[in-house]
């Protein structure tokens, strides 16, 4: 990475249980250190954030852009640098960091975050570009969750209490008890798969809810879409089944299919995806993989 560059830093200061502002000022006065400039665009909530990276951005008053934070982080900056020439410095610093590991990148470690950053090895990896019902482009790099997952965030996000991992657990816990198989139709690539299933991922990387290697075998730069179907089982088995997805060990189950493909329309009712952990996108929805949409500072 060249002498002097205008660096644009976006900071989660709530991540990781708020360690996102201790690796965040510490990853700005290094890069300040090393002799870059730091625009900070940070801002009290993220939408205020994300308009002031995008101006910075359009302005071409950055040269590249750094989030610091978890997921939630990453999946904001690359809905930023998608489709543009900035590259995007992950300074990984939530509780999950899944793409950041996936990726091979430094995690709660500002000083190691920013050598890769200020080193400027740069990796293009695919995104998933999704448009919302007004035609705006909405992408993801890591994984899009529709189903048992899906359902269990979104009843969990209705809750004010408890915090942190203990509202998913209860939300686990409740929605196990009256939970359905879904009816989806699937389409990828124009093949039409109806099934009723508990779950469906679609991935541009491998993992998702803080090292679930959901889909294994979905890679960030194959140009490739993975579908991971898990077909309807009883409860009892979705209980077997679910933590083998830490290590990956569920894809030898009979009722999970693997299907890949650039295209893919989902439908299903009263579903709310989420990709890249956070709230994205009420099914219908149409998933194109973009191949090279994003440069990572590697």
């Amino acid at each position: 990475m060249s002498a002097h560059l205008r660096v644009g830093l976006v900071i989660n200061p709530t991540a990781g249980k708020n360690t996102g502002a201790r690796i965040g000022r510490e990853a700005a006065s290094l890069l300040a250190a090393a002799g870059h400039e730091v625009v900070d665009l940070s801002a009290m909530d993220g939408a205020h954030a994300v308009e002031r990276a995008r101006a910075a951005i359009e302005a071409r008053s950055v040269d590249v852009l750094v989030v610091a934070g978890g997921d939630g982080m990453v999946h904001l900056g690359v809905n930023l640098v998608a489709g543009t020439d900035v590259p995007l410095g992950i300074i990984a610093a939530g509780t999950g960091n899944d793409n950041a590991r996936e990726l091979g990148l430094p995690v709660r470690d500002a000083a190691k975050a920013v050598e890769r950053i200020t080193r400027g090895a740069t990796r293009r990896i695919d995104a998933v570009r999704v448009l919302d019902p007004h035609g705006n482009p909405r992408w993801f790099v890591g994984v899009l969750a529709a189903g048992f997952d899906a359902v269990v965030n979104e009843r969990a996000n209705g809750w004010r209490w408890p915090k942190g991992q203990m509202r998913y657990n209860l939300a686990i816990a409740r929605e196990l008890g009256v939970f359905r198989p879904i009816p989806y139709v699937v389409e990828i690539d124009g093949t039409r798969h109806e099934t009723k299933a508990m779950l469906v991922a679609v991935a541009n990387g491998p993992a998702y809810g803080g090292g679930m290697k959901v889909v294994p075998s979905a890679s960030y730069d194959d140009g490739m879409i993975d579908v991971l179907i898990l077909h309807e089982v009883s409860i009892p088995t979705l209980l077997k089944v679910f933590p083998k997805v830490f290590k990956g060990a569920h894809v030898d189950h009979p009722a999970v299919e693997i299907l890949t493909g650039r295209h893919v329309r989902l439908e299903a009712k009263g579903i709310v995806s989420y990709a890249d952990g956070e709230r994205f996108e009420p099914l219908p929805i149409e998933c194109e993989v973009v191949p090279g949409a994003v440069t990572v500072l590697t």
